[in-house]
């Protein structure tokens, strides 16, 4: 059976130990492992790595030993409670022994976790649990986490003095960070309001928040690309200040507007989600393919630029660079 986005997050949260298992795939695989890391200790409770109710195959494993995974359900541990059999990194190849397990999954079993990367719908690991009437397939988009489900999170944790301003300051920060990073810190923040009975404040945002992140990066980036070039000189000074280097963000805007580029060639290659993608998607409309390639053209010659043997201040010649692009974004 397939699971809706909004479906997934109540069901991560809560999952039903009756149920075969469940396939988590996806595109990132950091929301993915952010999911299974979710779903997996809602089944098994905290101890359950200590007490040996998880096993952990890798999906080439079971290619070799497809009867490996069989026995990791079929096994009785030694602590009472149930179990999990987590295959990780599956892939078509690993079908056979997945299904074959998936097939002979009985009441008493632990439960049949596994994790992929982005499937296609006619790959047999998918067809097979999204047909299943008693497992689940879930699709991990790219979609940072919602108002909603951060108020939950933090409120299942015991925090819930949040006020409107601080909920909007964190659905910023979900949209900045990696998954990883934005659950740690929430995870901090929890432990830093312990037995603080005062409403969630900036400040206390801003001190477990991670200090150096890749959103300075995009922040630079979407500047640049929507052509306001008279907010860019901020964000540098952060890049810098977090150690970036000339080149360095010259590969990552390169890497930009590629992805600007093959946009405006095939709108399907874009396959971000959300208001990431439709940000993407804005951009690479408003500058269109000409003029794209002529600042394609302008990020190689300064790449060749900063590794030339020239004396000339790397980081102005890129802050100069990225001024002239945020200019034609304007044009």
């Amino acid at each position: 059976m397939k699971l809706s986005p909004r479906d997934t997050a109540s069901y991560f949260r809560k999952p039903d130990p009756r149920k075969a298992g469940v396939l988590i795939f996806g595109t990132d695989a950091l929301r993915v492992a952010d999911k299974r890391q979710q779903i997996i200790p809602a089944l098994v409770g905290p101890n359950a790595e200590e007490e040996m109710r998880i096993s952990r195959i890798s999906g080439a494993d079971i290619r070799k030993d497809p009867a490996m995974l069989l026995d990791a359900l079929k096994a009785i541990s030694f602590f009472p409670g149930p179990r999990v059999a987590f295959v990780e990194e599956a892939n078509d190849l690993s079908a056979p022994a997945i299904l074959a397990a998936l097939q002979d999954w009985s009441e008493g079993d632990a439960q049949l976790i596994v994790t992929a990367g982005n499937l296609k719908p006619t790959s047999k690991i998918r067809k097979a649990f999204e047909a299943h009437p008693n497992a689940y397939s879930a699709a991990i988009y790219d979609n940072p986490p919602t108002r909603e489900e951060i108020e939950r999170d933090l409120a299942d944790a015991g925090l819930r003095n949040i006020d409107r301003d601080s909920l909007e300051h964190l659905t910023g920060l979900a949209n900045e960070l990696e998954p990883g990073d934005f659950r740690q810190t929430l995870t901090k923040l929890v432990i830093y309001k312990l037995n603080d009975e005062t409403p969630l404040s900036h400040d206390d945002i801003s001190a477990c928040a991670p200090t150096s992140t890749e959103a300075a990066l995009d922040d630079a980036l979407n500047i640049v690309a929507e052509g306001r070039s008279e907010q860019l000189g901020p964000v540098l000074r952060k890049l810098q200040s977090q150690g970036v280097q000339p080149v360095g963000l010259c590969i990552g805007a390169t890497r930009h507007f590629r992805t600007l580029h093959a946009t405006t060639v095939n709108p399907a290659s874009l396959y971000i989600k959300g208001p990431k993608g439709d940000q993407l998607r804005r951009q690479a409309s408003k500058w269109g393919r000409i003029k794209l390639e002529d600042a394609l053209q302008l990020l190689i010659n300064t790449d060749l630029q900063l590794r030339s043997a020239d004396q000339a201040p790397q980081m102005a010649l890129m802050e100069r660079a990225l001024i002239r692009l945020a200019m034609m974004g304007r044009r």
